[in-house]
């Protein structure tokens, strides 16, 4: 390890899975981790298994090639800072010893092959430590040989089971021709749904409020349904639909769904089916993607942090803090903000989940001043789309960019259409209470703040505001006609009257 003063440990976690192997190396920084280097390798360990399962020589020389590439990454991280498991294709060989033996012999590390419901907690423990959203949830992680469901609420986990089902283990044996039909389908989600049947009626006792999906198959559907245009929410319907368009493929060989990597596609039908399964037997209205899972786990596992159990507020507060934004300011406009979507809320109609989310564009709107005046917003949307935002998805970060791209001057409307964190129709509101909350506090104080009344009628927003305050504020008075006309030139009339 460096020991040169004020240099944080570096850890590693590496998961040797049923169809990948990964590595994750991190930094621990204050408390919180940073992201040095992510490796993933597809080894389809479990389509090495035989009948009898017995891992084949050539998975396992796969195995083992893929393992001298991460012992070469290893260098210089202590090895009690390193943790190595293997799950449900190495939990299922017969011959697994074998293998470990000359993985261990490679890495110089022990390596662990964990059960089950081992498995299930580190997943639980990555979901929680990098997840935002409600804290009662189901989280489901559909791996290569085997399917991960977990209840629980903020750390402690409810519920949890491990069942034999995998996306290289289904692809075996329910698309082993390589036939993508609707009986093909039916098959692989029937025998899902038989190993699911026996713990459905617990599961959904648990009551979850939200459901995040932490495997490779639901970060496929992240990006198909962003190439699609979908929002991020994933339904069964909208997964009803992708079966339809595989099954218009009508051979794995030949599958081409847009969105879809060809590393991905080898076993995404497989998943997708597993996934259905799980949609229609434990009544899941919507999943979202999790910020991490089980090499996270094992990250934070070692590490001893505690889970916080507002992930969000934590990852605000660092960005604040390291580009120095004005707490105050981001305050005032942050509760103006509230105020207004009050007002418009029984008309357009704004969740709490989107009130949420105005309410971090709001304290995070200043970023791009820590780069310059000029174009803070083109910088404060480049900083957004690619920072590390621990318990923020994908989707919600980008929405957040594209609001702050938007906080002044002409209304880009085509970066809105980009994101697929809320609809079109709802980003644009979000846009227009942002701008008119920023413009309200450019004084920097609550008593330049008039009282405001808005209001909707269709597109059309509407502004009351006291003669009064108008004619002593000649700048803002200026500034908010400057406004209207920005928005109506988007076609999104707004009216000032006083």
């Amino acid at each position: 390890m460096n020991k040169r003063t004020g240099e944080s440990p570096l850890y590693a976690a590496i998961d040797l899975g049923s169809n990948s192997f990964h590595l994750l190396v991190i930094r621990e920084t204050s408390g919180s981790i940073q992201i040095l280097d992510r490796i993933k390798r597809k080894v389809r360990l479990a389509a090495g298994l035989d009948t009898q399962n017995h891992l084949s020589e050539e998975a396992m020389q796969r195995g083992w090639q893929c393992l001298k590439l991460f012992a070469e990454r290893l260098y210089n991280i202590p090895p009690e800072h390193t943790r190595i498991v293997a799950t449900a294709a190495l939990r299922t060989a017969k011959n697994s010893a074998q293998f470990i033996a000359k993985a261990e012999n490679i890495l110089g590390l022990p390596v662990n092959i964990i059960s089950g419901e081992q498995e299930a907690q580190l997943i639980y423990q990555g979901v929680a430590h990098t997840t935002g959203g409600a804290k009662s949830r189901l989280v489901v992680d559909i791996g290569g040989g085997s399917t991960e469901l977990i209840t629980g609420d903020d750390d402690k986990i409810a519920q949890l089971v491990s069942l034999p089902m995998g996306c290289v283990t289904w692809l075996e044996r329910y698309f082993g021709k390589r036939v993508l039909s609707t009986e093909s389908f039916y098959q692989a989600e029937s025998a899902a749904r038989h190993h699911l049947l026996h713990i459905a009626d617990k599961m959904k006792q648990q009551s979850w409020q939200i459901c995040v999906g932490a495997s490779g198959t639901v970060q496929a559907l992240q990006e198909i349904m962003v190439a699609q245009g979908m929002d991020e929410q994933i339904t069964l319907d909208k997964l009803q639909q992708l079966k339809e368009q595989a099954i218009q493929c009508g051979k794995l060989e030949e599958l081409e769904i847009e969105g879809l990597t060809l590393e991905r596609a080898l076993v995404f039908p497989s998943g997708l089916s597993i996934l259905i399964a799980i949609f229609e037997t434990l009544g899941i209205e919507s999943m979202t993607l999790a910020g991490g899972a089980l090499r996270e786990g094992l990250i934070y596992n070692m590490l001893h942090l505690p889970i916080e159990k507002h992930i969000r507020q934590i990852t605000v507060q660092t960005i604040q803090q390291r580009y120095a934004i004005d707490l105050d300011q981001a305050d005032l406009v942050s509760q103006l903000a509230e105020n207004l979507c009050r007002q418009l809320k029984p008309c357009w109609h704004i969740s709490n989940s989107m009130a949420e989310l105005l309410h971090w564009a709001c304290q995070l709107h200043e970023i791009g001043l820590s780069i310059n005046f000029k174009q803070s917003a083109q910088h404060a949307f480049y900083l957004l789309n690619n920072i590390d935002m621990p318990g923020f998805t994908p989707a919600q970060r980008k929405l957040l960019s594209a609001l702050l791209l938007n906080q002044t001057n002409a209304i880009n409307l085509s970066v809105l259409t980009e994101q697929n964190a809320l609809s079109h129709q709802q980003a644009q509101q979000l846009v227009r209470i942002l701008r008119i909350a920023i413009l309200f506090s450019r004084a920097r104080h609550r008593d330049q703040i008039p009282e405001i009344a808005i209001s909707s009628q269709g597109e059309q927003l509407s502004i009351k505001i006291d003669k009064a305050w108008l004619a002593a504020h000649p700048l803002q008075a200026e500034a908010l006609q400057q406004e209207s006309r920005w928005q109506t030139n988007s076609h999104l009339p707004l009216v000032i009257s006083e």
